[in-house]
């Protein structure tokens, strides 16, 4: 981490003695330079403007298409677990039929409220 703090001030600061010694020796005036500048200045925040918006643009669509995915793919899978649960329920009750008759099956029949044996 430590080098690549030092990787990026000796990188800044090659870069102002570069264009400080690019000033220095500009065959033109001052302001011809300092209008040039601006104009570059300029030109560079157009740009990255430019390109933000795009960028912002891009992702708020890309966002957009996968909220409308992830919608109906949510939709979709609680439709499934919908279609799942009334499948066991079905076949709960089948079983708890059978359970019953096996059970009427064992049970002994009752004379007067008591059981015969």
């Amino acid at each position: 981490m430590a080098k690549t703090g030092n990787a990026l001030v000796a990188l800044v600061a090659g870069a102002a003695i570069g264009v400080a010694a690019g000033l220095l020796y500009a065959p033109e005036s001052g302001e011809k330079t300092r209008k040039k500048l601006k104009k570059k200045a300029d030109k560079a925040q157009r740009d990255i403007k430019n390109q933000a918006q795009t960028a912002y643009d891009t992702l708020t669509t890309k966002a957009s298409e996968y909220k409308g995915t992830l919608d109906e793919r949510l939709e979709t899978a609680l439709s499934t677990a919908s279609f799942k649960a009334d499948d066991a329920i079905v076949s709960l009750e089948r079983k708890l039929e059978q359970l019953r008759a096996q059970n009427a099956k064992l049970q002994k029949p009752k004379v007067n409220g008591k059981t015969t044996v």
